[in-house]
């Protein structure tokens, strides 16, 4: 099974490194590791050199894009842009973030699990952050979502839903065409992932209204978006967040806000969405 990786960076010195090394050590290797240096002005790039040279799978492009960090464009852009590098001969395609520090057995327990499972688009581990000297569960979602930081998507699945969006919300998104395609999601609780920043650290202050412009996108409705935005910001500890998705919805529909899913797509979210919440409630 061939897995390919694309890593966007952008000014991860402080990283970088701690995340090659951990994929250089893996007990099974990517077949192929694509930097993208998405406009560092640090030593990101130096970096990765020293292991390109000293590997001959990690490469890396570079990438010219704006410097402020809003969520969702930036960083799909810069894997979009490493995409088209890689060739098609493939079966799994890893997401990965710059910051992460994987255990050695996440690739091998990774392409078992699509070995395993023909039915599995989607596969990942869980993000760990430090607090107190103590890596614990950064717990911003329920156990069954694979984090933005670390997804893996087996090559047709990728191709049915059309790839990743550029859009705040496509590692949500992905998941749920992934499923109206008939697709599995996979989560591995014993894939232990430390991520270094905490998701969010680098955002700019526009992104505040990105999540609830990302509901209005992916067809939500407003009931929906209010159940979503409270348990988010329960979650986080931060009132404001709520009233800014809020915010971020209407001003979405108000501005008619081209959406991320078609309608059939539409009615499909709000159902499944539906289900799980009448399901933990009964």
């Amino acid at each position: 099974m061939k897995l390919y990786v694309v890593i966007p960076a952008h000014n991860e010195e402080e990283n970088i490194s701690k995340t090659l090394q951990s994929l250089v050590e893996q007990t099974h290797l990517p077949s192929k590791i694509i930097v993208v240096n998405d406009n560092s002005t640090d030593n990101t790039q130096s970096i990765v050199n020293s292991f390109s040279e000293k590997y001959t799978f990690i490469e890396s492009i570079n990438n010219t894009s704006s410097a402020q960090n809003i969520p969702g464009s930036k960083v799909i852009n810069a894997f979009k842009k490493g995409m088209k590098v890689l060739d098609d001969d493939f079966d799994v395609i890893c997401k990965f973030d710059a910051d992460l520090i994987f255990p050695n057995n996440y690739i091998e327990t990774i392409q078992t699990i699509f070995t395993n499972n023909k039915n599995c688009g989607m596969a990942g581990g869980f993000c760990y952050i430090e607090k107190n000297d103590i890596w614990v569960l950064e717990n911003l979602t329920n156990k069954d979502h694979i984090r933005g930081a670390l997804k893996a998507y087996r090559k047709e699945c990728f191709y049915d839903i059309g790839g990743l969006k550029s859009e705040m919300g496509w590692d949500t998104v992905d998941e749920l065409l992934a499923q109206y395609h008939g697709w599995e999601i996979y989560t591995d609780e014993s894939l232990e992932v430390k991520h270094l920043k905490p998701t969010g650290n680098a955002y700019s202050k526009k992104a505040k209204y990105k999540q609830g412009e990302a509901f209005y996108k992916m067809r939500y409705g407003i009931v929906l978006t209010k159940i979503a935005s409270l348990k988010l910001a329960l979650k986080k500890r931060n009132a404001l967040f709520y009233l800014n998705s809020i915010i971020g919805f209407l001003k979405a529909f108000f501005n008619r806000s081209p959406f991320l899913v078609n309608k059939e797509e539409g009615r499909f979210i709000r159902k499944h969405r539906w289900k799980n919440i009448l399901k933990k409630i009964f």
